[in-house]
């Protein structure tokens, strides 16, 4: 076995605001800065193409229904040239990319919270779709399925990701571990608007540092900042949006080893790519005292069974009589 050594990139910025063309051209601006500095892997924010629901928090679910309609319009297929775009600036740099998207689904003006695993070679690996939307997301997204539940073979190593507060499912992260994942990102959105006693960037921290040090593995965090231009689009509906989305602590990217210590210094809020090396060969010897895919867990206790079919919407038989 290879223990890989790399350098990894995550990204904390935010969008061009329900502009899908103009959010291409920044994510492949990014990759070839990532790349120019070396970095074999990038992280992409939560649904960074092209936005996040904020309406969701800041308007009544009637007067926030249009916007609705303009991030489907901005939203993108998984076979479409937005994302061929993406595939080929990875095939060109060397770079396999995590991206986060909004994904128009089957049903026409369905929307899925999206990240798909790009490999160094252009290829889309895999796509993960969210599995439960986050509180008031439920009025935007589709939730996913036990199918896109999957550890990746990469370049870098297995690669797994979950978003957001999906990081926050303990079986969830455990079916991950349970293929092999050293390579883990969990990507996020700023979120100002959470309950005043939240914290959100260290809550992001808590539930990397847990994943990397319950797994043994490296967690890459990759989150989104609100831009100005952001609380322009909204300000005509929320006259007070600038004094809502003010707040700090509200973004956080960076880097956890097995240990579940920072490294280096993360991202807090601003915009930036922030870089780490990392060697999986660091993920051998902290297995030693906990690991919870072996000799630490008891699995004539536990059992734990997941649900890997894709969701099947109809079944059509045939008359018989």
């Amino acid at each position: 076995m290879e223990f890989k050594k790399f350098k990894a990139a995550a990204v904390q910025a935010s969008p061009v605001f329900l502009d899908v063309e103009k959010t291409i051209d920044k994510v492949i601006t990014i990759c070839e800065e990532a790349a120019k500095n070396g970095a074999s892997l990038i992280a992409f924010p939560e649904v960074f193409v092209a936005g996040y629901p904020y309406w969701n928090w800041v308007l009544n679910p009637i007067d926030g229904s249009k916007w609705y309609e303009r991030l489907y319009r901005n939203s993108v297929e998984v076979n479409s040239p937005q994302i061929n775009r993406v595939l080929e600036t990875a095939r060109e740099l060397k770079l396999n990319i995590v991206l986060g998207i909004n994904e128009r689904g089957e049903s026409y003006g369905e929307i899925y919270n999206t990240n798909l695993i790009i490999s160094d070679e252009g290829k889309l690996l895999g796509r993960h779709r969210k599995l439960v939307p986050t509180w008031a997301e439920k009025l935007t997204w589709t939730s996913g399925d036990g199918s896109s539940l999957k550890v990746y073979d990469t370049s870098v190593g297995p690669l797994g990701t979950l978003a957001c507060g999906e990081n926050t499912n303990t079986l969830a992260r455990f079916t991950l571990l349970s293929q092999g994942e050293l390579v883990h990102i969990a990507n996020y959105i700023s979120l100002p608007v959470a309950p005043p006693d939240y914290n959100m960037a260290e809550a992001i921290k808590i539930r990397a540092a847990a994943h990397a040090f319950e797994g043994k593995l490296f967690t890459i965090v990759s989150c989104s900042t609100i831009s100005q231009e952001i609380m322009e689009a909204l300000k005509p509906e929320v006259p007070d949006i600038e004094e809502r989305f003010g707040r700090k602590n509200s973004a956080f990217t960076g880097f956890v080893g097995p240990n579940g210590a920072c490294i280096g210094e993360p991202l807090i809020d601003d915009e930036g790519i922030v870089y780490a090396e990392i060697d999986l060969s660091k993920c051998i010897q902290p297995k030693q005292m906990h690991d919870i895919l072996g000799h630490y867990n008891r699995f004539d206790i536990f059992d734990l069974r997941v649900n890997t079919s894709p969701t099947k919407k109809i079944t059509f038989t045939e008359n018989l009589d």
